[in-house]
């Protein structure tokens, strides 16, 4: 193990939490969450959806299996869910020092610390979690060699944009097939694989791209971090769409960007939703799936009018999970139906996505 360094986590409330680095050794503040997945740190980590959180694993061990090379497939690496660690810092009860998976390439410490992200253990990951749901999500810094910094929330700025591509990019590009543009506001690599597996050009552009521009048989909003309201661009464009009929598919953060461009509202969670074992309840029926979820704001069911309907609703707090249009080619799921890390329950909405393709 060698030297450990104290550190600590300070919540906005003031309450302190005392533990030791494994990762980069600066200090860094965000919005403090929590994740009950057993598994699945390598996906979650490079996420784009947890961009500006601190990160809290209430699963006791993590680190044992260590983390995955950086294989290349389609042009997307095939264990990640984006290029780069996207949390702020990670926070976790016990740290395994050694590491044991046939995949493994390196440990969690020297990934972090190579990505300069710090990390810290010792934490009574129990009594923050339950702090975190009595109290709500709260901004939060983790200071280290006693370097102090000010509080940061992510979602006071447009974060989707420090997410998004650039320029657009076009995978899986063959003649004769269904193109779709995949509005990228912090989208997860397993979305493209799901659609580059359904035989399905992909068109990723930036969040605010004006996508028209382009011939395109369908649209996807991806998932992303922050708060839906921010993406103004991003709404006006769907709104667009929409008045021509073009099937749309939104994903967690496209859940509420739909919604939005709709004409309804979104509200943050108390503490949002983050895990791989979500029950939501098909609309309609008894029928329920475990999904993976990593949102901490909510689409508010009754501003939509009259031609919208709700998808799926969670089985555990009753919040909305998904919309649809009834006669037009328009739904979206607030959990992630792509999974990594989590179920593939849902997986089926990418095929009734392309069956809605003109």
């Amino acid at each position: 193990m060698g030297d450990v360094k104290e550190a600590k986590l300070i919540l906005e409330n003031g309450d302190e939490f005392k533990g030791f680095s494994f990762g980069a050794e600066h200090s860094v503040s965000g919005e403090v969450v929590f994740n009950t997945g057993m598994v699945g740190y390598p996906e979650s980590l490079t996420d784009p959806s947890y961009k500006g959180q601190i990160l809290v694993l209430t699963y006791p061990l993590i680190g044992n299996y260590g983390v995955p090379g950086k294989d290349v497939e389609n042009n997307l690496l095939k264990n990640f869910e984006s290029d780069k660690i996207q949390v702020q810092a990670l926070v976790i009860s016990d740290y395994s020092f050694e590491y044991s998976h046939w995949n493994a390439k390196k440990s969690l410490a020297e990934w972090l610390k190579e990505e300069s992200i710090p990390a810290i253990y010792g934490i009574d990951t129990r009594k923050l979690t339950k702090t975190l749901r009595e109290k709500g999500a709260m901004l939060g810094k983790i200071i280290i060699n006693d370097d102090d910094v000010p509080f940061y929330n992510p979602s006071s700025i447009d974060i989707v944009k420090d997410v998004s591509i650039r320029e657009p990019i076009v995978y899986n590009e063959r003649p004769n097939q269904k193109k779709i543009v995949v509005v990228d506001c912090g989208v997860k690599n397993n979305i493209i694989r799901n659609l580059i597996e359904r035989n399905l050009t992909v068109i990723r552009v930036p969040y605010d791209y004006d996508f028209f521009t382009d011939f395109f048989d369908g649209l996807l909003i991806s998932n992303g971090p922050g708060d839906p309201k921010m993406c103004d661009k991003t709404i006006y464009n769907i709104g667009r769409a929409m008045k021509h009929n073009i099937p749309i598919f939104g994903i967690c953060l496209g859940n509420q960007i739909l919604a939005l461009a709709a004409g309804g509202d979104t509200y943050k969670l108390k503490y949002g939703h983050r895990s791989q074992n979500q029950p939501c309840i098909l609309n309609g029926t008894k029928r329920c799936f475990i999904t993976t979820q990593n949102h901490g704001y909510a689409v508010d069911m009754k501003s939509l009018d009259e031609n919208w309907e709700e998808f799926f609703v969670n089985a555990n707090d009753g919040t909305n999970e998904g919309i649809k249009h009834k006669t037009k080619p328009f739904m979206s799921a607030q959990f992630h139906p792509e999974s990594w890390p989590g179920p593939n329950d849902t997986n089926f909405l990418f095929d009734e996505f392309v069956r809605m393709l003109k």
